[in-house]
């Protein structure tokens, strides 16, 4: 059948936290002989796949079961982020050498430095008998419910890689500009590039971006869209309201919950909330009159730090946006694989899709959504980037929902430290510090938050002072005033503008 993108008008993305192909997806086909229903080939596990410890033993993939002491909070620690650990998981060595072909051999010698550092300093979110044997342990399919029935029922993507071969913000600053301006670490940024929004701006085209229960991180990352007008923002639950009265705009991107004892599925924290959340943001669609015409995308950011057997490809095209790569990097080498589930009723059950051309990164939905409302490419990733209009071949809406009746699954067992502020809690409370809003004093100097020692009080903080900010450009626009930012204090250590 014909491509149906002219028929979408609602494309929707939950970008979730830190998780492989193979963990949350490789054994999805495994029964069949990693084939589809509809024979098609899915780059799965089998089952003897292996890595070594420091003893040089072969430890290999396991499922997660129902038997596993903690399942939904596994691996039981923090793996090892950032571009060098995820260079010595693909290389074995932090520094590999130019054109060095990645092995995947370096998981689980990784993940024990991971263990002992976070003992080393003492973080308390490391569960009891933690092993490095732990990275090797992948979700069993009956075990996800909602995401491997929506990836069966639909579409899953086995060949999406992450944007960048490093941690989260680079990534997530890739999926909305197609450049991360040269930064590869998690360090508190204020990002010039244009981005997805602001482009969309510029051709009359509604978008938003929606945070789970707080204020969305992602408003404050770049300059074009800090002063856009408060309907592009709200929480979760502004979302399924618009979704019920069939006014999602045409591109919505959802965050979420970025806290301990939250659903973004950030290891180690609980993974049955991020399938509660999943089956949430399908039903707010599927039930809203706009259901026929929507693409929803469930993704993920980066891998964490979790096992996957796939090498990333070194055929990315760099974004040729004039920054230099920090570490000497020049954005050649694509991230490690990330769960991608497709779900329309324009896509056929049991699809497995993968581009015709090219490789699909977390680009191909900027050049899908340039391509389906006329937008200009960002960078040159993003020009080169494949579309995943192909997935969708059904002229015909299909009626039946393959999840019908399915739960999501439910833990007992608590993250252990859930009053800790998470990392990424932190650069968002780091990032409304930063906005230029009058201090006490009545100038413009360096804000001084208040105690942000609890993920309590940095969500206390990150609502008022935001919402002091919607009020002051409230002020602005009532005003008629213009939208230059106001010059402010020097950027923090760590929090140097981009």
């Amino acid at each position: 059948m014909a491509n149906q993108l002219p028929a979408i008008k609602h494309i929707v993305q939950l970008m979730l936290e830190n998780r492989s192909f193979d963990q949350m997806l490789g054994f999805l086909y495994a029964a069949n002989g990693n084939k589809s229903p509809t024979n098609q080939p899915f780059e799965g596990l089998t089952g003897n796949e292996s890595n070594p410890d420091a003893a040089g033993r072969q430890i290999k993939v396991y499922k997660i079961d129902s038997n596993s002491p903690h399942p939904y909070l596994m691996p039981g620690a923090d793996p090892g982020e950032g571009f060098q650990n995820t260079n010595y998981q693909l290389f074995s060595t932090d520094d590999p050498e130019p054109g060095a072909a990645p092995t995947n051999q370096g998981f689980v010698i990784n993940f024990k430095a991971a263990i002992q550092s976070d003992e080393a300093q003492g973080f308390k979110d490391t569960l009891p008998g933690t092993e490095p044997s732990e990275i090797m342990g992948m979700y069993a399919p009956e075990m996800l419910p909602i995401m491997s029935g929506l990836a069966r029922g639909f579409a899953v993507c086995d060949h999406w890689f992450a944007s960048v071969p490093t941690q989260t913000i680079p990534n997530r600053i890739f999926a909305a500009a197609a450049t991360c301006q040269g930064h590869l670490d998690n360090q508190v940024k204020v990002f010039t590039y244009p981005s997805i929004f602001g482009s969309l701006t510029e051709k009359n085209v509604d978008w938003a971006i929606y945070g789970y229960n707080r204020d969305p991180l992602t408003r404050l990352d770049f300059t074009d869209i800090m002063y856009a007008d408060e309907s592009h923002f709200g929480h979760f639950r502004d979302f399924q309201k618009r979704a019920a009265a069939g006014k999602l705009p045409a591109y919505t991107f959802l965050e979420p919950d970025w806290s301990a004892s939250g659903n973004s599925q950030h290891p180690n924290y609980d993974v049955a909330l991020g399938e509660q959340l999943i089956r949430d943001t399908y039903y707010a669609v599927r039930s809203g009159p706009g259901w026929d015409d929507t693409l929803l995308l469930i993704t993920y950011d980066e891998h964490g730090g979790n096992y996957d057997h796939v090498g990333p490809p070194s055929n990315a095209t760099p974004p040729d946006d004039g920054t230099v790569g920090e570490f000497g990097f020049d954005f050649k080498r694509f991230g490690v694989r990330i769960p991608a589930v497709l779900i329309s009723p324009r896509i056929a059950a049991g699809t497995v899709f993968r581009a015709n051309s090219g490789t699909i990164d977390h680009t191909s939905v900027l050049k899908t959504i340039e391509l389906r409302w006329g937008v200009p490419p960002l960078t040159a990733r993003d020009r080169a980037a494949p579309d995943l209009g192909d997935v969708l071949t059904l002229a015909k809406p299909r009626t039946d929902d393959p999840i019908e009746g399915v739960a999501a699954p439910t833990t007992n067992i608590p993250h252990p430290d859930q009053a800790e502020p998470s990392l990424i809690e932190s650069i968002h409370a780091h990032k409304v510090s930063l906005l230029p809003l009058r201090n006490d004093q009545g100038s413009y100097d360096r804000h001084t938050p208040p105690d942000l020692s609890t993920s309590a009080q940095i969500g206390d903080y990150i609502q008022s002072r935001t919402a002091a900010w919607t009020q002051h450009i409230e002020r602005k626009r009532q005003r008629g005033q213009g939208w230059s930012m106001p010059k402010g204090p020097k950027q923090p250590e760590g929090g140097e503008e981009a």
